[in-house]
């Protein structure tokens, strides 16, 4: 993929994520909004946990510099996987935005108290989905100073 046209370099992301709905409207929001950023996709809590840590068929796997997770996963739970990410000296400082179908309140401060660095409710429309995406990817392009990347 080519670098954003905004001069920012282009960022690993990693999207958490088990319903195929949901993946393919992040993957059109990236491909629509031409974000230069790559998007890789696992589909449950231990996958994202091998991929993290590079294990198994993930060993050459880059580190992404920001995650988009989902709370409801196959597997190991998002909440889970939020808590071993924070848990950890070299993920934890890995931005971890929660995309997630809840609007309960539980789920909110649960995610905070594990850290997270933003809960986002997933809409349902189809342009609004897309539009959050693209304002979740230029705020940790163009806003945000995210922490190097490291091997």
């Amino acid at each position: 993929m080519t670098a954003p046209s905004n001069g920012h370099q282009p960022i690993e992301v990693l999207l958490v994520e088990d319903d195929p709905g949901d993946v393919l409207m992040t993957q059109e929001a990236f491909e629509e909004h031409k974000v230069g950023n790559r998007l890789n996709v696992v589909s449950d809590g231990a996958e994202a946990l091998a991929y993290l840590r590079r294990e198994g068929k993930y060993a050459d796997a880059v580190l992404p510099d920001l995650i988009l997770l989902d709370l409801n996963l196959p597997k190991r739970d998002g909440r889970e996987v939020l808590a071993e990410i924070k848990k950890d000296e070299e993920l934890g400082k890995i931005p971890v935005v929660v995309l997630t179908t809840s609007q309960a309140d539980e789920d909110i401060l649960r995610s905070y108290q594990l850290h997270a660095n933003a809960y986002v409710t997933k809409p349902v429309d189809f342009d609004r989905f897309i539009a959050v995406i693209r304002q979740i990817d230029e705020f940790f392009v163009s806003v945000v100073k995210l922490p190097p990347r490291t091997a």
